[in-house]
């Protein structure tokens, strides 16, 4: 496999945002570090949330649960980015893409880091006591994933799986509160939503592939090599083949199957367009599922109404 793409200067990304230009000097790293100046993993985490919500109620969740729901997806997405950094912070020194960020650079140390972590958990564990007893449970059951996460590169070449899994958890969660019980289309759409990761952290991970091949770290993308598009094709369409069914398990109408057409064109033209020798525009393709995290809330509301 050939990474002969350049990714672009880090500088640009580094400065100039928000976070540089609105909060004090002192809360910068922190901010760096939850990933809030970076809130594409927050709407990854969150849309298919939403999905899931929209789902189990049947049409527009409660305010109350729209507001715990996404809060929880912020502070977990955050909490787990930390755990990532603390675990990763002597390899992060050695990439390109990582070299910046808060822990790798010193601009924190690894107690002020961890001191850190238990606000954030301290603050998500907070939102349990809104939630029903069942809630909880699938809520801290998620637990032991997001800590195992940054491990795994160690020792296997998905960890795309495993962060798949926690990041959707989510969705299981909201069946729990909204109903009461988890339905096996539920489990689906869950599961559909972890090979969608799978495929798109891939995309993500071949810009890290260079660098993770000579640190010695493992992904899907290494797993997968030369051979990318094949298999990312494969995970995209598992993942729409699992939203089709778990969704007509769930009753959704045909305009929630129409959707799932839309959402298959959508990765389709993912596919199509990365290319192994361009991290700059795999990360582009990365993003880009921002727009597929999107269309399936979107057709999951369309979904709940007959066509």
């Amino acid at each position: 496999m050939t990474m002969t793409g350049k990714w672009p200067d880090l500088t640009d990304i580094r400065h100039g945002d928000w976070v540089d230009r609105f909060l004090p000097a002192a809360f910068q790293p922190y901010a760096r570090l939850a990933r809030i100046d970076r809130p594409v993993g927050i709407w990854l985490t969150l849309f298919p949330c939403l999905a899931a919500l929209v789902q189990a109620s049947g049409g527009i969740p409660s305010a109350r649960v729209l507001v715990i729901f996404t809060l929880g997806a912020v502070l977990m997405r955050s909490a787990g980015s930390t755990v990532n950094d603390i675990a990763d912070r002597k390899f992060d020194a050695h990439v390109e893409r990582t070299r910046f960020r808060p822990l790798a650079s010193g601009a924190i140390t690894t107690r002020a880091a961890l001191i850190f972590l238990a606000v954030e958990l301290a603050l998500a564990a907070s939102l349990l006591v809104f939630l029903s007893p069942f809630t909880r449970l699938v809520a801290v059951s998620v637990v032991p994933l997001v800590f195992l996460y940054p491990f795994c590169k160690r020792f296997t070449y998905w960890p795309q799986a495993v962060l798949g899994a926690a990041f959707n958890w989510g969705m299981l969660m909201a069946w729990s509160e909204v109903t009461g019980h988890i339905p096996f289309g539920a489990v689906l759409m869950w599961l559909g939503a972890v090979a969608w990761q799978i495929g798109y952290d891939s995309i993500y991970g071949y810009v890290d592939a260079r660098d993770d091949a000579r640190l010695g770290l493992r992904s899907t993308a290494l797993l997968f090599g030369a051979r990318g598009k094949f298999f990312i094709s494969l995970f995209y369409a598992l993942a729409v083949l699992a939203w089709i069914v778990g969704g007509w398990m769930l009753g959704m109408s045909n305009l929630y199957q129409m959707g799932m057409v839309i959402i298959a064109a959508h990765l389709a033209w993912q596919i199509y367009r990365f290319d192994l020798d361009r991290p700059d525009l795999n990360f582009r393709m990365f993003l880009s599922n921002v727009g597929t995290g999107a269309l399936l809330g979107v057709f999951a509301v369309a979904g709940v109404h007959s066509l």
